[in-house]
């Protein structure tokens, strides 16, 4: 297996150097140069695997330079770290399914991949007695995950730039009380959008992100979506078997287009007999579910919300889907890129409007229904969502329309008990995890909004 960049001005790469090149050097994202189609017997074998096995077989069709062995241990290692035996467990609760991917270390999904690419990165280093430090921006769950997946590790240093105020206390809590030396939070004055402009700009500086031994973590790393990929496979299986059923439809809370990304990435290798449809589901930054409804993908303002990890109006991985979308042309994505950087807005055909609602139906939800829908799930199954959840679940509802929905669980409803609270009348139980992280000393550095700034603090604390 090979990989392009959606601009098409790399040359095809192995697996291994994706990992570490993280964003394309032309500027473009990390795409395979095909997508395996599943055949039957494929779904009958690995039908009753358990997940580290169903994950050793999906991405070992896309990894081919790390012996298996080695890629399997990888793997089981990574989701050791899990609280419950299914890794990630499929529950029904009143007329929908829920995927909860909440049972790793941080109590989120970013865990499900960034315990595996915590892995990946030590191991790719240790081969090749290199360096590595890690540049990413989170909207709230990505950095602790990430950080969680490489604290204390050799050859290491992480540095995630978060927006200053704008996560919930429990996210910046499990970032900053980290103790480890190679651990950096640079809470930036700012939205994310700006974090994540940031992290580009660095990025495109090919000669600092050489001479600095740069990687990415968030979802921009192909390894990261692809770990995800895992998942809707593996709930389709539970889901199908116990409804009897071949279709399914699957509700993705999101802001960064990366978790869903790696649901069309799942049709694509399931079929859409299988997965009729992706329903996207946003708060009130809603560029997405424009781009859906009326092909309108243009910037508004950041609206703070009590789904922070949504809060976003920039989507770095709707590049990835744009590049399906004009039937694998990188010169046209190239282009729109560039449009977009120039005017902050694409527009779209009606062919092309019809062919993106083949694959999504959206819904925006707003924050007072985010609240009534945490509200009536919790009266009706005596189950507790998260705000983000709750946005999914609440489209899901909406677009149910017969078929099985299966609503993907992001997070831990304690990651947010202000929004439980004022739902539900009281908090959700706390896990261990999150227990005495208030008398934990913080260690974070307030950064301005600007790209030289922190580029000084990256040369100054790097490894070389």
């Amino acid at each position: 297996m090979r990989y392009i960049s959606t601009r098409g001005d790399i040359r095809p790469i192995p697996f291994k150097e994706t990992v570490l090149m993280g964003l394309a050097e032309d500027g473009g994202l990390i795409l395979p140069e095909v997508i395996p189609q599943l055949k039957e017997a494929d779904l009958e074998r690995w039908r009753e695997l358990s997940y580290p096995e169903l994950a050793l077989e999906v991405m070992g069709l896309f990894i081919d330079d790390i012996p298996r062995e080695v890629l399997r241990d990888l793997i089981f290692r990574a989701y050791s770290s899990f609280t419950h035996p299914e890794i990630c467990p499929v529950v029904k609760k009143g007329p929908v399914w829920i995927l909860e991917l909440f049972h790793g270390p941080t109590l989120a999904f970013k865990d499900v991949a960034l315990q595996f690419l915590g892995n990946l990165f030590e191991y790719l280093l240790l081969e090749k007695g290199a360096k590595l430090n890690i540049l990413g921006a989170t909207s709230g769950d990505t950095g602790s995950a990430a950080i969680y997946g490489v604290k204390g590790r050799k050859n290491i240093k992480i540095f995630i730039l978060f927006p200053h105020g704008r996560v919930s206390p429990v996210q910046a809590l499990q970032m900053t009380t980290v103790p480890d030396e190679n651990v950096f939070c640079l809470a930036i004055e700012g939205t994310f959008d700006d974090c994540q402009a940031i992290v580009k700009g660095i990025f495109g500086d090919l000669e600092f992100k050489r001479r600095y031994h740069l990687g990415a973590v968030n979802s921009i790393n192909w390894a990261r979506v692809l770990a995800q990929v895992v998942y809707y496979i593996w709930a389709y299986f539970r889901v199908s078997e116990a409804e009897g059923t071949l279709k399914v439809r699957f509700s993705v809370p999101t802001g960064n287009f990366g978790d869903i990304f790696a649901g069309y990435i799942a049709r694509r290798m399931l079929g859409r007999e299988r997965i009729e449809r992706l329903i996207l589901a946003t708060n009130e930054n809603d560029i997405l579910t424009r781009f859906v409804n009326k092909g309108d993908y243009s910037l508004g303002r950041v609206t703070p919300t009590i789904s922070p990890s949504m809060d976003i109006q920039i989507a770095s991985n709707f590049e990835r889907y744009l590049y399906y979308l004009y039937g694998e042309d990188p010169a046209r994505v190239k282009e729109a890129m560039a449009e977009f950087s120039r005017t902050g807005r694409l527009s779209f055909a009606k062919e092309e409007i019809a062919r993106v609602q083949e694959d999504f139906l959206s819904l925006s939800v707003s924050q007072e229904e985010t609240l009534a829908m945490i509200a009536r799930f919790y009266r009706e199954t005596g189950y507790i969502l998260d705000p983000h959840t709750a946005v999914g679940v609440k489209a899901g509802l909406h677009f149910r329309n017969g078929l099985p929905m299966i609503c993907l669980a992001t997070a831990h409803p304690a990651k947010f008990p202000e929004a439980v609270r004022q739902a539900i009348g009281r908090d959700p139980e706390r896990p261990k995890a999150l227990e005495g992280l208030e008398e934990k000393p913080r260690r974070e550095i307030i950064l301005p909004a600007e790209l030289e700034k922190v580029k000084a603090f990256l040369a100054e604390k790097a490894l070389i």
